[in-house]
């Protein structure tokens, strides 16, 4: 049997930190955009399996993920259900 030993961090001296904005710039203010699509991703669902399971049209979730409609506090319960997270991370 062969034992696999997680790798150790490598720190090195005077390691700059970046923030996400600095990482991400294209993702500033698209936090609900961003929120949606991993956890949905996480959770292993197409945006069909996701419509079918909340009752929202898979073109309004494409359009959520994509910035172009709002989601709502009532829909944001709905997709949260689904998701097994917090509604409030989708608003």
């Amino acid at each position: 049997m062969k034992l696999l030993i997680p790798a150790e961090p490598i720190q090195a001296r005077d390691e700059k930190i970046f923030s996400i904005v600095e990482t991400f710039p294209e993702y500033l203010g698209k936090g609900q955009e961003v929120a949606l699509r991993a956890y949905r991703n996480r959770e292993g669902l197409t945006q069909k399996r996701l419509a079918e399971m909340t009752g929202i049209p898979q073109h309004h979730i494409s359009e959520m993920e994509n910035g172009k409609r709002g989601i709502g506090k009532e829909r944001a319960k709905k997709l949260a259900e689904a998701l097994n997270c917090d509604y409030r991370r989708l608003l």
